[in-house]
């Protein structure tokens, strides 16, 4: 049950801080840079609204009381809570060192090969990379930016949108006889499925639209990493949705194929969530001007594949 009896002033506590720390009204006049007589008068002030001592005054020093041991073990953490979440707001504790959580397939197919650049452009910065599918709550933890696959909601943190989704049928261009009609050899071709959030709820929609050409689907693999799912396809064995801005570079490259002509636009979207104050840090500044140039080239290849495919039309889910 909380109570309304109103606090002691912060400048008593902030006297009676220091003092105890000191045991010398003297020490905790010049770290306060106030009179000794100053620090006497709060130390009083707080005795007087509290009524208790917490000091014993002895001739040549000054010792706690019980009540007063008692009270400062909570005064000494509480400023130091304080004093951590004003320099959570105002400063950056390692300026030199940037910590990032990344969803693991996003890391592994597409962030990793392109950190050289930013190392390149951001030398005084040391990087330090960490594959997580869970959100930090970046408290008791130096992260200091997630990117994440989601709605962009999450309590207590701030996101900034980076990259749209969207998902494509893919399969290895062995499985494809392109001299032959395409509907009758996907019915031959086991669906990989993703069991992550982000693709899970597309399948029942992608089974009506594939019934609807009387294509029955057979899934004989469940893979829960998309990174093992690309490989997966490019092992030739099977056919899977993916996030296209995975698997875009393989289809440029030929080594992947769209046998047919539809696309999903993805529940989930890319996002850089940190606490609002990360991305105040100049460190996280940089990334992130980085990083939002370089997702332009997904963007632009997506552009390129639908003008590229006119006859691909939208699966909506």
């Amino acid at each position: 049950m909380s109570s309304n009896r109103a606090l002691p002033p912060l400048k008593s506590l902030q006297a009676f801080r220091y003092a105890a720390q000191s045991l010398s009204f003297k020490l905790a006049a010049e770290s306060l840079f106030v009179t000794q007589a100053a620090v006497s008068q709060q130390i009083k002030t707080l005795e007087q609204s509290l009524g208790v001592e917490l000091f014993e005054r002895q001739t040549r020093q000054v010792v706690l009381t019980s009540e007063g041991e008692y009270l400062f073990e909570y005064v000494k953490k509480a400023f130091a809570l304080l004093e951590d979440g004003v320099k959570g707001v105002t400063e950056d504790p390692n300026p030199n060192t940037l910590v990032i959580s990344s969803v693991p397939s996003f890391s592994s197919r597409w962030l990793v090969s392109r950190l050289g650049k930013f190392q390149a452009q951001e030398p005084d910065i040391n990087l330090r990379l960490s594959p997580s599918v869970g959100l930090s709550t970046f408290t008791d933890s130096d992260l200091d930016l997630c990117i994440r696959l989601g709605r962009g909601k999450y309590a207590g943190l701030q996101s900034q949108f980076l990259l749209k989704e969207y998902l494509v049928l893919v399969c290895h261009p062995s499985l494809i006889n392109t001299n032959e009609p395409v509907k009758a050899q996907l019915t031959n071709i086991p669906i990989i499925t993703d069991t992550g959030p982000d693709v899970q709820h597309v399948w029942p929609v992608l089974q009506r639209f594939l019934d609807l050409y009387d294509m029955p689907m057979k899934s004989h693999l469940h893979v829960a990493d998309s990174t093992s799912l690309v490989e997966a396809l490019l092992s030739q064995q099977g056919l899977a949705m993916m996030r296209y801005g995975l698997v875009y570079e393989l289809i440029e490259k030929g080594q992947l194929i769209c046998p047919l002509p539809i696309y999903m636009k993805s529940q989930y979207d890319f996002y850089l969530v940190a606490p609002s104050p990360h991305f105040k840090y100049k460190k996280v500044k940089a990334f992130k001007q980085w990083i939002e140039r370089e997702v332009t080239a997904v963007e632009s290849s997506w552009t390129a594949y639908l003008k590229n495919n006119p006859d691909v039309e939208e699966v909506i889910v």
